[in-house]
């Protein structure tokens, strides 16, 4: 018995433990991935209280056919109530939803508000979305850095050292990354190009979702909070391509970020190599590491 219990116990902390890493889908999913910033902490707070409410109402509702089903089927009730009213039960079933509607409303609206309203940003990126690929740009830079995100074929692993599919998996990895600072809040401005369709930019990990609509600019905001490579996909139907439309946002120290800033305004190829050669050799500098890679 205590050698069972010590293996559940074992189980389960191995499937929390994995779960904390949580950066992109994993198969048998069954829950929100692991929150990278506090919106997202929010949310799955919110989705786990939401379902103290449901799972109970889902038991009531079934334990209530199934005993209408027993109790009042043709061979056990040959003779059916008439009764067309009843004062108690219709006070429950109307008090009883108003006041679980209440307790779901409340912290959904500060939630609501919470993803709405736009703190105070250290930073701003610009994504236009076109069909398919991504564009960002850096707001108020004094060196203009932008660049195109496109999905990573497979002939291009092996030269953009992403071989690795468990971290660089299939149609979700890109060519070029976001590249954002850990512990900073980043305003998003998200549109589509003017003769385009909408598309949607999503991140689940920092649980954002907002539309790029072409002619209109959306905004939002998140604060990561972890290290780590994060992806998304474009959220709304687009056309052929849209299974093939990932997000790929690379948070990293605020050192590696500026150093990879003031490398991309003139060598955009040569800022990600020297980034991810720092970002595998966390204690090396990433000028050293920028020449290494080349």
């Amino acid at each position: 018995m205590n050698r069972a219990f010590a293996v559940m116990t074992a189980l389960i902390c191995l499937l929390f433990a994995s779960a904390g890493f949580a950066d992109q889908p994993h198969p048998w999913q069954i829950d929100f991935q692991a929150a990278a910033t506090p919106i997202m902490h929010q949310i799955r707070w919110f989705n786990h209280y939401t379902l103290w409410f449901i799972v109970p109402v889902t038991l009531l509702v079934l334990a209530l056919l199934v005993v209408v089903a027993v109790k009042f089927r043709a061979s056990a009730n040959p003779v059916p109530s008439r009764v067309s009213h009843n004062t108690a039960i219709e006070i429950i079933w109307t008090l009883g939803p108003v006041l679980i509607l209440f307790f779901l409303a409340i912290p959904s609206f500060n939630l609501l508000n919470a993803q709405l309203e736009i703190p105070d940003s250290d930073m701003t990126v610009k994504a236009t979305a076109t069909q398919w690929q991504w564009n960002y740009e850096y707001e108020g830079m004094q060196t203009p850095v932008a660049f195109d995100s496109y999905l990573l074929k497979d002939p291009d692993r092996a030269s953009a050292g992403k071989t690795d599919l468990a971290v660089y998996p299939k149609l979700l990895a890109v060519d070029n990354e976001l590249i954002i600072p850990v512990n900073k809040t980043v305003r998003m401005l998200v549109t589509a190009a003017p003769s385009d369709v909408i598309h949607a930019f999503a991140m689940p990990a920092f649980g954002i979702k907002i539309d790029a609509v072409p002619g209109r600019l959306n905004e939002t905001w998140f604060k990561a909070e972890n290290e780590g490579l994060y992806y998304g996909q474009c959220s709304e139907l687009c056309g052929k391509d849209h299974a093939f439309m990932p997000i790929a946002i690379r948070v990293v120290s605020e050192d590696k970020y500026k150093a990879w800033l003031a490398a991309a305004a003139t060598d955009l190829p040569g800022a990600y190599k020297g980034l991810m050669a720092a970002v595998d050799k966390p204690a090396g500098n990433f000028a050293v590491a920028a020449n290494e890679s080349k």
